[in-house]
């Protein structure tokens, strides 16, 4: 299992403002010998319709040197996480968390638009400090 992010629990904490309720911290995907984590599973029951919402969220901090590489890294986990939760957990949405500062420089710039929608992801943008969600792009 790989070490938590920076801001695990800034998200974990928005997540919960959002009466989302944490249900694996983190989520174990395995698919033969391939185990894997997401960082995050959570619930919250829609009134409207009595429906379960099911997430799953790989939370990145992009605190190193590269941006750029550590997207290609965050990307490539997407994808796998992506690929097992197809099979195993349908109901089951998987969202990439990124911090406000770096959605505003990075997943702005054209390039990288191009790649998040081509790849289909779903992107929860949160604010660290204050531990909240701040846009949930899908």
């Amino acid at each position: 299992m790989s070490a938590r992010d920076a801001f695990h629990n800034a998200v974990k904490v928005a997540l919960e403002k959002e009466r989302w309720t944490i249900t694996a911290d983190p989520l174990k995907l395995q698919w033969g010998d391939v185990e894997l984590y997401v960082d995050l599973a959570a619930d919250r029951l829609v009134a409207a319709d009595r429906a379960d919402e099911k997430i799953a969220v790989e939370i990145k901090s992009f605190l190193g040197q590269s941006e750029i590489y550590e997207f290609h890294g965050a990307l490539g986990q997407f994808i796998n996480y992506r690929t097992i939760l197809a099979q195993q957990e349908r109901d089951r949405v998987l969202y990439l968390a990124v911090p406000v500062d770096t959605y505003d420089s990075f997943f702005t710039l054209p390039f990288t638009q191009t790649v998040v929608q081509q790849n289909q992801l779903k992107l929860i943008v949160y604010n660290p400090e204050k531990q909240e969600l701040v846009l949930w792009q899908s």
